[in-house]
C-alpha cells in the first residue's frame, strides 16, 4: 500500500467509532422521504465544520458539500459521491439498543450507512489534505439526497444544482447478500426501469345481497390482477424480464356494501425499453377488456418512473481497480445479471457518467435479512470498508484525470 493510501486508511480508522455513532444516531431517529430536515442539518453541520462549502437542498432537505481547491492546487474535474438519507415507513423489529425510536419508521435499506460512510470519507479527504499527504487533491462534491424511496429526491437535487460542474458521480449500496470486504460490480445495465402504476376502477355500488344491481369494482379489480399477472409474462419473450406487482388494493369500507370504486397501485419493472413499451400497451388493452366485461370504467395512471441504472464503463473500471488495489483482487465479485430493483441514482446517470457498486454488509454465520425487512441490519465493519473505498476512489479519480490531461 502506498503512503497516501496508508494515511487514508489510518484516518478512516481514527474516525471509525464516530462513524458508527453517526450511523446509529441516524438509525435511531430516521426521517421518511420528504421529511429529512434534521438529518440534512446534521450532515450540513458536520461537513461545514470539516471545512466544506455546504448548502441545503430544496426546502431544507438534502445537502450539497464542496471541497474547493486553493490557487496552489492544480485544478481537475469534479467527482461527486452520492448518499441517500431517507428512511422507510416500516416498524423496526430488531432487538438492538440503536433500534428506531420513531414508531413505524426505520432505515431498512441502509441509507443511514451510506450517509455515515460518505460523511466520513469527505472528512478524511479534508484531514489528509490538510496534512499534505495526498498525491493529488481531488475536487469533490458530496450529494446527500432526500426521497430516494419515492423516486423524487434525485430530480430535486439535480434541479438544485447538484451536478453543476460535475464530471462524474459514484455511489454504493449496502448488500446483505455479500460479506464485508466484498464488492458487487457490473458494467452497463445494473437495475431495472421502474414505473409506478395506479389503476382506478369506477363502478356502481350497492347492497352486498344484490350484486346484480351493481357494477362491482372489486370483481373488476380481481380480474385486472389475475389477467395482468398471467398475461404480461405470457406475452413477453421468456428471455426478456418483466415484473408487474400490485402493492396496494383499496376499495370499500363495510363487509355488506359493494363499493362504487376501487384502486390498485403497483409497479412495472423491465430491463428493455421495447419490453416496457409493449407491456404498457398490454396493460391498457387488459384494462379495456375488463372494463367492457364488468361494465366499469377503468383509468390507468402512470406515476413516478425511474430509468435503469446504466453504469459507465470507464467509471466502473475505476471502481473495480480501486477495490482490487485497496482490498485485494478477490474482493471484487462480478454481478452476472441486472437486478429487477430500481434506484433513482439513474437520474444522475442520465446527466453525467457514473457508476454504483454493491458493498458487502454481512458476515458469515450471522442471520441475514434482506433490504426493506423490518429486521434489516448491517455488520458495521462494512462502514470502515465503504469509507475507505469512497476516499481512495476520490484520489484515484484525481490521479486518473491528471494522467489523461482532463
Amino acid at each position: 500500500m502506498s503512503d497516501w493510501r496508508d494515511y487514508l486508511s489510518k484516518a478512516v480508522d481514527q474516525h471509525f467509532s464516530e462513524m458508527v455513532d453517526l450511523r446509529r444516531k441516524l438509525h435511531m431517529y430516521p426521517e421518511p422521504s420528504g421529511e429529512e430536515h434534521k438529518t440534512s442539518m446534521l450532515v450540513y453541520q458536520l461537513l461545514g465544520d470539516a471545512g466544506y462549502t455546504v448548502r441545503l437542498g430544496p426546502e431544507g432537505k438534502g445537502v450539497i458539500a464542496d471541497l474547493e481547491l486553493s490557487p496552489s492546487e492544480p485544478p481537475t474535474e469534479r467527482l461527486a459521491i452520492r448518499a441517500d438519507i431517507d428512511a422507510l415507513r416500516i416498524q423496526d423489529e430488531k432487538n438492538v439498543h440503536y433500534r428506531s425510536r420513531v414508531p413505524g419508521t426505520m432505515h431498512a435499506c441502509g441509507h443511514d450507512a451510506h450517509t455515515a460512510m460518505a460523511v466520513t470519507a469527505l472528512k478524511v479527504i479534508a484531514q489528509v489534505r490538510a496534512q499534505g499527504k495526498l498525491p493529488k487533491v481531488p475536487l469533490v462534491r458530496g450529494v446527500f439526497q432526500p426521497a430516494e424511496e419515492t423516486c423524487q429526491g434525485a430530480k430535486e437535487m439535480i434541479a438544485a444544482g447538484a451536478l453543476e460542474d460535475v464530471a462524474a458521480i459514484i455511489a454504493m449500496h449496502v448488500d446483505p447478500s455479500r460479506n464485508v470486504g466484498r464488492f458487487g460490480i457490473r458494467d452497463g445495465l445494473t437495475t431495472a426501469n421502474c414505473d409506478e402504476i395506479c389503476i382506478h376502477i369506477q363502478g356502481r355500488g350497492g347492497h352486498a345481497a344484490r350484486p346484480h344491481e351493481t357494477r362491482d369494482p372489486i370483481v373488476a379489480a380481481a380480474q385486472m390482477i389475475s389477467w395482468l399477472y398471467q398475461q404480461l409474462p405470457r406475452t413477453t419473450d421468456s428471455l426478456d424480464s418483466v415484473v408487474f406487482t400490485v402493492g396496494t388494493i383499496r376499495g370499500g369500507h363495510h363487509a355488506n356494501v359493494i363499493p362504487d370504486r376501487a384502486t390498485l397501485r403497483g409497479t412495472l419493472r423491465t430491463l428493455n425499453a421495447r419490453v416496457r413499451d409493449n407491456a404498457i400497451v398490454l396493460i391498457h388493452r387488459i384494462a379495456d377488456a375488463v372494463a367492457a366485461g364488468s361494465e366499469t370504467h377503468i383509468e390507468i395512471e402512470f406515476g413516478v418512473s425511474a430509468r435503469a441504472v446504466d453504469n459507465d464503463l470507464a467509471v466502473t473500471q475505476l471502481l473495480r481497480n480501486t477495490c482490487e488495489s485497496t482490498f485485494g483482487a478477490d474482493s471484487v465479485q462480478e454481478i452476472s445479471r441486472p437486478s429487477m430493483g430500481s434506484e433513482d441514482f439513474a437520474f444522475y446517470l442520465s446527466e453525467v457518467p457514473g457508476a454504483m457498486l454493491r458493498l458487502g454488509a454481512a458476515v458469515k454465520g450471522e442471520k441475514r435479512y434482506g433490504l426493506h425487512s423490518p429486521r434489516f441490519d448491517i455488520h458495521e465493519e462494512c462502514l470502515r470498508v465503504g469509507a475507505r473505498l469512497f476516499a481512495t476512489t476520490m484520489v484515484e479519480w484525481a490521479l486518473w484525470k491528471a494522467d489523461t490531461g482532463s
